[in-house]
């Protein structure tokens, strides 16, 4: 493997720094938690749409997305269809009820309809699942550093979340959106310098690459099987990936802190709505990266998927560009990082730490503690992602993160619908809920031995979790 020049280490060094002084400078005028978690309501639709897109797919998609079109075909494309039809029902049932009121979380609207337990509930869930599936996109950082430097996983990682955790303590989500918006365009801007070198690598081109490609299968989008234990089909996408998308957008307080620190809900529809569009056409620019790196290296196997394409950037890549994508790489994981942070801080300061100490009404409090979460779920973070080093690399990354999301958005969103949709439902019912549902699609993926495919966790959770709660509401008193 080649050295990394000085010029690329400058590149890199350069943009981390200064994206970091940047992304602190922008928090200077703070003086509330409404400041400092919410960007007082006042950020653009188009700044916010790109940071949605940026903080679900960072890493995963720059990595991850290449090594599962390396290893399979195109099918993952499917699930953006389900993608964009969920956004549009969040846009349509779920975004207004944010709206209603100055809610600074998500799980404020489950308060006001079932009561204080039910939000520290799903606020819970909500933070165990960030940690576990975030730490897993901050692992997946670890793998270039590591490439480029010789560290090891563990000093890499700590490395990239110490220089995050600078700029998201002083900017707050200001920052994480404005940064975030800047990170998009400089990791998309990669991509198509890699294409780019792919076209004058590989034997033919990109017209070699694609005959030889069509001919082992992996130009394959399209697949109608209804088989529930194939994970890439038209179906699992449409419903599985309709189901996780309005989950992940419409209960998951990482995507809905951002969707409300628009100025209106207009805003915040075109914001959500737009990004779904976005994420269809990324998600086809890293696929496509992916079966150009199997043409080039002639479907050999590595070790680790989501090693792929950062080998590609050390070993082939011109100097100068290995830099600006080594920082690409960067830029997608602390978006995603600040983003966890930030919304985890948010959760814990407005959901549990204010009602507890009596001062929901004092937002400079509430910045103060913020600030002090977010160091709190920084070190935690880091620490978690250090501790999954030593687990199997049978899945990219992008498949870990979003299994163990959907293991529990089933739930959440279950409990969304009974509050938009069930009258007579209740805390107690409700509760019980999201737990039975929970458990019964983590004892599928346990011990259901393959017989259902992660896309399908979401849709099965929510059934669950809809059913049981509407039961036991009218079976429990409230």
């Amino acid at each position: 493997m080649s050295a990394i020049s000085t010029i690329d280490i400058t590149v890199l060094l350069v943009y981390l720094l200064g994206v970091t002084a940047w992304g602190a400078w922008l928090g200077r005028h703070q003086k509330t938690g409404a400041d400092y978690f919410l960007g007082n309501r006042e950020l653009p639709a188009w700044a916010v749409c790109l940071s949605v897109v940026a903080t679900e797919t960072s890493t995963l998609t720059f990595l991850s997305i290449p090594g599962v079109a390396y290893l399979g075909n195109l099918g993952f494309l499917q699930l953006t269809l389900g993608y964009l039809v969920g956004r549009i029902v969040v846009a349509a049932f779920l975004l207004p009820g944010y709206y209603r009121g100055e809610l600074a979380t998500a799980y404020a609207l489950l308060e006001r309809r079932f009561g204080t337990g039910t939000r520290r509930f799903t606020s819970g869930i909500f933070m165990v699942t960030r940690l576990l599936a975030d730490s897993v996109r901050l692992f997946a950082t670890a793998i270039p550093l590591a490439l480029i430097t010789g560290w090891p996983y563990a000093v890499s990682i700590a490395v990239i979340g110490v220089l995050t955790v600078v700029y998201t303590y002083f900017g707050g989500i200001r920052a994480v959106v404005w940064v975030d918006a800047l990170q998009m365009g400089l990791y998309l801007v990669g991509a198509a310098c890699a294409i780019f070198v792919l076209q004058l690598v590989i034997p033919g081109g990109w017209g070699g690459a694609l005959e030889s490609a069509a001919a082992a299968g992996k130009l394959e989008l399209f697949n109608f099987s209804t088989d529930p234990a194939v994970a890439y089909t038209f179906w699992a996408g449409l419903l599985g990936g309709g189901f996780l998308s309005m989950a992940s957008h419409g209960t998951d307080q990482l995507i809905v802190q951002r969707l409300l620190t628009c100025r209106d809900l207009s805003a915040s529809r075109k914001a959500l709505v737009g990004s779904g569009f976005v994420v269809v056409v990324q998600f086809a620019i890293f696929l496509v990266l992916g079966i150009g790196l199997w043409a080039f290296y002639e479907g050999r196997p590595f070790e680790l998927a989501d090693a792929i394409f950062a080998t590609f950037i050390i070993e082939e890549l011109p100097v100068g560009i290995v830099g600006l994508l080594i920082a690409g790489v960067f830029a997608a994981a602390m978006s995603s990082l600040s983003s966890s942070i930030n919304s985890l801080a948010s959760a814990s300061a407005y959901d549990f730490w204010a009602p507890l100490a009596g001062v929901k009404d004092d937002d400079f409090r509430t910045l103060k503690a913020g600030r002090v979460f977010s160091l709190v779920w920084a070190i935690l973070l880091i620490g978690t992602a250090i501790l999954y080093i030593p687990m199997s690399a049978d899945s990219t990354a992008v498949e870990v993160a979003l299994t163990i999301a959907s293991l529990v958005y089933g739930g959440l969103l279950g409990a969304f619908a009974l509050a938009l949709f069930d009258t007579r439902a209740h805390q107690k019912g409700v509760i019980l809920g999201i737990a039975l549902g929970i458990l019964t699609v983590t004892s599928i993926w346990i011990f259901g031995g393959g017989v259902l495919g992660w896309p399908w966790f979401v849709f099965v959770g929510t059934f669950v979790t809809m059913g049981t709660g509407a039961l036991a509401s009218r079976l429990l008193r409230a």
